[in-house]
């Protein structure tokens, strides 16, 4: 497959965009998560409120549900790279209210699906950032196609369909947030 990762200095412009969004998320886990005991990783201030290792458990098995989806949307598609990703109205509007964090975001439960365990296992810093190499890889390879064009179904309400572009920020959204909530657990 080496040839169809397309080389990173040819990636179009958002996908070298989300690799370098992604290199910042992993700095930041190794910097909230980094050295805590399994204790420390588990500890919630509050009865409703994750610990930091639940926040990168949850964003883990996010990526396990959702890059499956996208990944075989992409199979079998024509190979066109798109230059930059597009969100339609409905997508810059679930990002911005469900997914980012900012002031406009609402918290809603996380589905069923990728809840978090009560306790996390004290290697999840390593198997979230196992989980960021897959999601690079995804990048790269959708980073062929138009990505505003090839749909997926939303594994998490599968009564909803993205493109694989909207899929691909959602992810790094949905990281970007729940590393600043780990941070603030933290401390």
């Amino acid at each position: 497959m080496g040839a169809d990762l397309m080389n990173e200095t040819r990636l179009p412009a958002w996908a070298s965009r989300l690799l370098d969004e992604l290199d910042t998320i992993d700095s930041r886990a190794r910097q909230v998560a980094g050295g805590l005991s399994e204790q420390e990783l588990n500890w919630q201030p509050g009865p409703a409120q994750w610990s930091v290792g639940q926040c990168l458990e949850h964003l883990r098995v996010m990526n396990e549900v959702y890059l499956p989806a996208m990944r075989a949307a992409l199979t079998g598609r024509k190979v066109q790279p798109a230059q930059e990703i597009q969100l339609g109205w409905f997508a810059r509007w679930f990002v911005r209210k469900f997914v980012q964090a900012s002031p406009a975001s609402s918290k809603v439960p996380a589905p069923k699906k990728i809840a978090p365990p009560s306790k996390v296992d004290a290697r999840i810093l390593e198997q979230f950032l196992a989980s960021n190499q897959e999601v690079r890889l995804l990048v790269k390879l959708a980073a062929q196609y138009d990505v505003n064009r090839v749909r997926f179904q939303n594994p998490l309400m599968p009564v909803m369909f993205f493109t694989v572009g909207t899929g691909l920020e959602i992810v790094v959204k949905h990281e970007e947030r729940h590393l600043l909530q780990a941070g603030r657990v933290r401390g």
